[in-house]
């Protein structure tokens, strides 16, 4: 039996147009946007996840976070009105000016910022709605958030909760 050679395919010749094209610099290129694009779909996720999971790291099991419901204030951006959340500052035990807040990011967005703090006493001097400005003393504790509404029916001067 004879074989007919005339019939070999390879797959070479199918990717010959191909491979004209590749070179030393497109394929760095190539491996650049690739490296690029995974990048930036990779975030700080195990940090944002450790303290639910129980894998957290010193650092971060000394702090805890705050969120506070101060009065907000009307901005209408053209027919749509959006109530922002006033700024506060943060005072150590002792009196002096740890951080000041300004509790939103744009005129237009209506959440309380979330501010991260190390375990201790605060006192946070904030407006309410009803109350004008007051001041509230708080403990933050470790890995926990804690809110302060001082927009609360129940209590005049706020409710801090753990």
């Amino acid at each position: 039996m004879k074989t007919n050679h005339k019939q070999t395919y390879t797959y070479i010749s199918r990717f010959k147009p191909l491979l004209r094209y590749v070179t030393t610099r497109n394929l760095a290129v190539a491996m650049f946007v690739a490296l690029a694009l995974l990048s930036t779909t990779r975030g700080n996720e195990t940090d944002k996840t450790a303290l639910a999971k129980g894998e957290a790291k010193a650092g971060q099991l000394s702090q805890g976070s705050l969120v506070v419901y101060s009065a907000t204030d009307a901005f209408e951006d053209g027919d749509v009105p959006y109530y922002a959340h006033s700024s506060y500052a943060i005072y150590t035990a002792d009196g002096k000016l740890f951080k000041s807040v300004e509790n939103h990011i744009s005129r237009s967005d209506e959440i309380p910022e979330v501010v991260t703090l190390p375990v201790g006493s605060y006192v946070i001097e904030a407006r309410s709605e009803t109350d004008a400005y007051v001041r509230v003393r708080l403990v933050i504790k470790a890995g926990r958030q804690t809110i302060l509404d001082l927009n609360s029916r129940e209590s005049p001067s706020g409710i801090a909760r753990n």
